[in-house]
């Protein structure tokens, strides 16, 4: 009796085993393709895994975009470099931008020695007149932040290479690594914060161009030269939590850095207006506005990212606008005065 008990465990042991390695065959050339696609290589338990992983995935955005087909969403999604992810894997790697504390009033903005602009009520007609700061040369072109949570650094150097084009007429690419090595109050490949590096940049009198000082996607010691100084700046302005006083800023000074909170639906997002009707936010990620537009009668915030051109729209996307603050897009909206 034991012994029948014993082999029935692990036959039961075995059979459990293999289910687990078993996928939908269907899907083993689009495997192939993505993996060619991607450049993944695993060994093969960390295959196995991640296979299982990139299949869940599949048919997570397969749903999502027949209830896009059925008009539930506003966006669609698709596979890419992160699905061989689960949404906890890709939250630790690469989202690491820590909201500051939005400032409610002039009064508080006094008090930390910062400018602060807000709404001043007279731009009703703006989102009449689409704007896109990729026409007035005013934006480089995406970036990839790689296996690095340093989205809070690209969000910055984007705002810094917009404002010093506007005022020198160069657009220069600057240097992220600049930041994650240097700016001690953020955390390199962990986490930072925006308005922690512009204090960097204010304090050490300049940044690096992104030639003097490539980017690694690991942090490193500082190696800063006062020399090798390619943009500077003299201060930073937070934008008051309004859509509106962000609209009126995105028209009139440039493109603007941000920092979004989302559900995971982010990560995958595709193409369309993304509307992010998830009550759970799990995604702190800072980005970059460099317009704004309308289609088919719908508002929507023209986003930078910092994942590639293989994620979104050729690495942007189109985020709902004047849709009671969507993902919190204007509550930590933050730009440079060069």
């Amino acid at each position: 009796m034991k012994v029948s008990l014993f082999l029935g465990c692990v036959l039961l042991s075995i059979l459990v085993a293999a289910s687990r390695h078993t996928f939908d065959s269907k899907l083993d050339e689009d495997w192939k393709t993505w993996k060619s696609q991607h450049e993944k290589q695993y060994a093969e338990e960390e295959e196995i895994h991640r296979r299982k992983i990139w299949e869940d995935n599949v048919r997570y955005i397969e749903q999502h975009n027949l209830e896009y087909s059925m008009g539930k969403h506003t966006f669609t999604m698709g596979m890419n470099q992160f699905s061989d992810r689960t949404n906890k894997e890709f939250n630790e790697r690469m989202t690491g931008s820590l909201p500051f504390e939005a400032v409610k009033s002039a009064e508080e903005a006094i008090a930390e020695d910062i400018e602060f602009v807000e709404d001043k009520g007279n731009n009703d007609d703006l989102s009449n007149a689409p704007v896109d700061w990729r026409t007035k040369g005013a934006v480089t072109s995406v970036k990839d932040q790689g296996a690095c949570n340093s989205c809070w650094a690209f969000s910055v150097t984007g705002a810094i290479e917009g404002q010093w084009k506007l005022k020198h007429g160069n657009l220069v690419s600057l240097s992220e690594q600049n930041l994650v090595d240097c700016d001690g109050k953020s955390y390199g490949c962990v986490k930072g914060r925006t308005t922690s590096a512009f204090q960097y940049v204010i304090a050490n009198n300049g940044i690096e161009s992104e030639q003097s000082y490539p980017y690694t996607a690991v942090k490193g010691n500082c190696r800063f030269q006062i020399q090798d100084v390619a943009a500077t700046i003299r201060s930073y302005t937070r934008v008051e939590a309004t859509e509106a006083a962000l609209e009126e800023a995105v028209q009139n000074i440039g493109p603007i850095s941000v920092t979004i909170i989302a559900s995971d639906s982010f990560r995958q997002y595709k193409q369309g207006i993304f509307y992010d009707s998830a009550p759970k936010k799990t995604i702190v990620h800072a980005m970059l506005v460099v317009g704004y537009g309308v289609e088919s009668n719908t508002n929507y915030w023209l986003v930078k990212n910092s994942w590639g051109t293989n994620w979104g729209e050729n690495g942007y996307i189109r985020m709902s606008k004047d849709r009671g603050n969507n993902c919190e897009i204007a509550t930590y909206a933050i730009y440079p005065t060069v």
